[in-house]
């Protein structure tokens, strides 16, 4: 396939499941580029994912249709549609969760010009922390990547640092994220309010809130943790 052509074209195949393409760029001789499809160094990267909830009601179709439930599965899904549009397309398709871990956060701050909020959560200009990264595409040829723009980081211009008063435990602070202390709340007497809606911390950031995940993908993320 041209590389001319190939952009469009992985768009328009994602688009139907809810699916999007989130920014790329060609590796440089000072990168450690992970091995393509021809098991060479990989010459360029696009990352696939999602605004908002868009996949979900592709997702919920998928897993009503399966004979059984799968220990991940979303992940599962993703990679079916991602793994997919990678043979279509010749390339490599990579995931979050695959070891070796790849640098996925690196990937994407550099592709679309973000930076972590203090939840860890890239902030997104438009979307504010309910995005997602659900794979990426390495291909053996460079492709048309157009830099990012600069992007004005959220956070900087927040006051007050709502998402960090949210949480009945602290969980996230300047010292990092305090996971066994969160984990223990969600999962005890008085996690219900995170159980059933979300971290409480992430749904008091004021950003993206039009793209805020609705309570019940909240729930299946949440129970996902908890496990």
């Amino acid at each position: 396939m041209r590389a001319q052509g190939l952009i469009a074209e992985l768009s328009q195949a994602l688009s139907p499941r809810g699916l999007i393409l989130r920014g790329g760029f060609n590796f440089d001789l000072s990168d450690v580029a992970p091995p393509g499809l021809s098991g060479a160094p990989a010459k360029a990267v696009l990352l696939v994912g999602q605004a908002g909830a868009a996949p979900w009601p592709h997702f919920s179709r998928w897993r009503e249709s399966q004979p059984v439930d799968f220990e991940n599965p979303l992940d599962t899904w993703s990679r079916e549609i991602i793994d997919d549009v990678a043979e279509e397309t010749g390339a490599l398709a990579v995931y979050p969760s695959d070891k070796p871990y790849l640098p996925f956060q690196q990937w994407a701050m550099r592709a679309e010009g973000l930076k972590p909020s203090p939840l860890g959560i890239l902030m997104h200009p438009e979307y504010g922390l309910w995005h997602a990264y659900r794979g990426a595409l390495l291909f053996d040829i460079e492709l048309p990547i157009q830099s990012p723009e600069t992007v004005n980081h959220l956070c900087d211009a927040c006051i007050g640092k709502p998402c960090l008063k949210g949480c009945p435990v602290n969980a996230y602070s300047e010292a990092g994220f305090a996971y066994h202390d969160c984990l223990a709340h969600v999962r005890g007497t008085y996690g219900e309010d995170c159980r059933t809606g979300g971290c409480l911390d992430r749904n008091a950031c004021p950003y993206g809130t039009t793209y805020r995940y609705p309570a019940g993908v909240q729930a299946f993320h949440m129970a996902a943790f908890a496990r």
